[in-house]
């Protein structure tokens, strides 16, 4: 188990799993049934993003990796290999949870190297995961962001975001926050078989809205759309306008790509359950992550033109890159 960045306390137990040893705990109720969470305690918590991302933003945190929302297209799978695990099951129920993540928060912070950049959190696995409503991290981390006047993005498909909404308040008092519910589709039936852990999206609409009546403006991420699951011109109109009534600030879509871990993973489900696509999953993706520029050009200009009909349009704040493939990953702030 490669642990470059983590260890742990000399009095907690080795675990054969991890070779500096991890705390494992379970959890004996329904949402955490079959779950291990691996408590481990990083050395650092606030990440530099590789030069040339083209990413709007140089540093993340990531108090979590693994993610109890299993959706089967989630492009962070292949961060679980970097652990020795797997980008399947494991990555569904091997949740590694950064006990000290708040205070490395406050360390990192507070020490005179930090120079006021913009942290994302949301670009891995979401901070509002279900863990999350146990282990209480990000409060802790919010906190600190805004003692020290730090700018902040959000991104999740958690509704527990509200539980923070005093504290999100108080930040945007002090610098400059965004935040982004990811909802890429309503279908109830796609819903439960890509993302079984993750908040029902009528749910997700109601926390866009009450985030924006509480004066925390809040957009949607538009992703993914699935390729000939949820990308009918019906679906897409139903979509963005339930978006646009529940009073988001903007809409950025975004279409499925099929990163390695993800693709293997998503293509096995597609498979089973939709074996006439695969032909057509093959023609789009090729031997890549992404579909068609031409597809992908024509499900902006789709979502773009309902967008502007509910005036809703696009975010100025946001571009997408013209000269690389579009994922999540790479807009841009203006």
């Amino acid at each position: 188990m490669r642990w470059d960045n983590l260890r742990l306390t000399d009095d907690e137990p080795d675990l054969p799993l991890f070779a500096g040893g991890a705390v494992a705990r379970t959890f004996d109720t329904p949402a955490f049934h079959g779950t291990t969470f691996y408590e481990v305690r990083a050395r650092s918590i606030i990440n530099r993003v590789p030069a040339g991302s083209h990413v709007p933003f140089e540093h993340t945190i990531n108090p979590y990796r693994g993610c109890g929302h299993r959706c089967s297209y989630c492009f962070a799978r292949s961060t679980h290999r970097y652990l020795d695990l797997d980008t399947g099951l494991d990555f569904d129920t091997k949740i590694i949870v950064k006990v000290n993540a708040p205070e490395l928060t406050r360390k990192e912070l507070a020490s005179p190297r930090w120079r006021g950049h913009q942290i994302a959190m949301g670009t891995n696995v979401d901070p509002y995961q279900r863990a999350e409503g146990r282990y209480r991290l990000m409060p802790g981390i919010i906190t600190a962001l805004t003692r020290a006047a730090t700018p902040f993005s959000i991104l999740t498909k958690g509704t527990l975001i509200l539980r923070d909404l005093d504290l999100l308040r108080e930040a945007a008092g002090h610098a400059a926050i965004g935040v982004s519910l990811s909802i890429g589709f309503l279908d109830p039936d796609v819903w439960r078989a890509t993302e079984s852990g993750a908040p029902h999206p009528e749910r997700r609409l109601e926390t866009v809205a009450r985030l924006n009546a509480e004066g925390i403006g809040c957009g949607v991420l538009m992703a993914p759309i699935l390729p000939y699951l949820t990308d009918s011109p019906a679906q897409l109109a139903r979509t963005v306008s339930r978006i646009a009534a529940a009073g988001a600030t903007h809409v950025v879509p975004i279409v499925l790509h099929l990163r390695p871990g993800a693709r293997e993973w998503y293509l096995a489900w597609l498979a089973r359950e939709h074996p006439r696509l695969v032909p057509r999953y093959l023609e789009l993706y090729g031997r890549g992550a992404y579909a068609t520029r031409a597809y992908q050009d024509r499900m902006t200009a789709q979502v773009s033109a309902l967008a502007r009909s509910h005036g809703l349009a696009r975010s100025p704040r946001f571009r997408v890159p013209q000269d690389r493939p579009r994922g999540p990953e790479q807009l841009t702030l203006l």
